[in-house]
């Protein structure tokens, strides 16, 4: 049955004015999870469990526990079609690859082992039709200059490499790296349309001192990924909790991603892996999944 054109554009409206301001139902909101918190779960549940639960996409941070992806019998060429069908078939998407490459190493062998191991994950998440790897700047643990310049031309290579093979580079707000100025002289340097940020929202609020729109505002442009969690403070370190039910102004931080059109996906890393008495994901998962959809869901305020 063909639209008149009256209700043609009248149908385009509607869908443009709920994609604006939430997007058209609950399975549609960009919601995606890391495998970083469901070190338990085979692939299959990993599935099933996204798809039942409101989520958009999965993002690949290791699997039964196992960091390395690329090695994984899972994902060996000849199963990368299964792979790619089986997320179909449970209409999602895999948001990205997250590697522990890191660029601030200097030693000459390391430093070769971690651009090729950063490489390993390019190759496959263009096999698979993943958009994103992760990799880490980390630690800015001699001359600042030199480190910087070292992060710089990893990245720069990375996304040399990964521009053919339609892979864009993210590095993570994580370790040292977690302030706006150094972020924006790195992302500035690296002079790569395939470099980007996944901007670790936690860590910039934490570890850099910086609120959520004053990042956003200086980083904006370069953020293609994120990893939102909660915390509260635990003796001299901090201890993740539920979702709204911390310090973390994650609701901030959602509402200055939408503020200016952020396209990716609002991605709950929940660290089970590095911390295991934390809630299970059967629990965390599902409760990021209702309160960040609530967050989604609400006007933004005109200016």
């Amino acid at each position: 049955m063909r639209l008149k054109r009256r209700e043609f554009l009248a149908a385009g409206a509607a869908t443009a004015l709920l994609s604006r301001f939430a997007w058209a139902s609950e399975s549609q909101l960009p919601l995606a999870f890391s495998t970083l918190g469901c070190p338990g779960w085979e692939w299959g549940k990993i599935l099933e469990f996204a798809q039942a639960n409101g989520f958009a996409a999965i993002e690949l941070r290791g699997l039964m526990g196992k960091m390395d992806l690329p090695m994984l019998p899972e994902f060996a060429p000849r199963q990368i079609p299964q792979i790619k069908k089986q997320v179909t078939d449970h209409q999602l998407k895999i948001s990205d690859l997250g590697s522990s490459a890191e660029m601030h190493v200097a030693e000459p062998a390391e430093r070769a082992k971690q651009l090729a191991d950063a490489q390993r994950f390019i190759d496959l998440a263009s096999a698979l039709g993943v958009p994103y790897v992760r990799v880490f700047g980390n630690k800015i643990n001699g001359p600042r200059e030199e480190v910087l310049a070292r992060v710089v031309d990893g990245l720069h290579q990375l996304g040399e490499y990964g521009a053919p093979r339609g892979v864009t580079v993210l590095i993570e707000s994580h370790g040292d790296f977690v302030d706006s100025p150094t972020l924006k002289e790195i992302l500035t340097r690296a002079d790569s349309k395939n470099v980007a940020l996944l901007w670790d929202a936690h860590h910039t609020f934490v570890d850099g001192h910086e609120q959520p729109e004053h990042t956003v505002e200086e980083l904006g442009s370069w953020i293609r990924h994120t990893h939102l969690k909660d915390s509260v403070p635990d003796g001299k370190g901090r201890k993740y909790v539920l979702t709204g039910t911390g310090e973390v102004p994650v609701e901030r931080q959602v509402m200055a991603l939408r503020e200016i059109d952020y396209k990716g996906y609002y991605c709950f890393e929940w660290e089970k892996v590095w911390h295991p008495d934390i809630q299970e994901p059967e629990v965390a998962f599902p409760q990021y999944a209702k309160v960040v959809s609530g967050y989604l869901k609400e006007p933004l305020k005109k200016a």
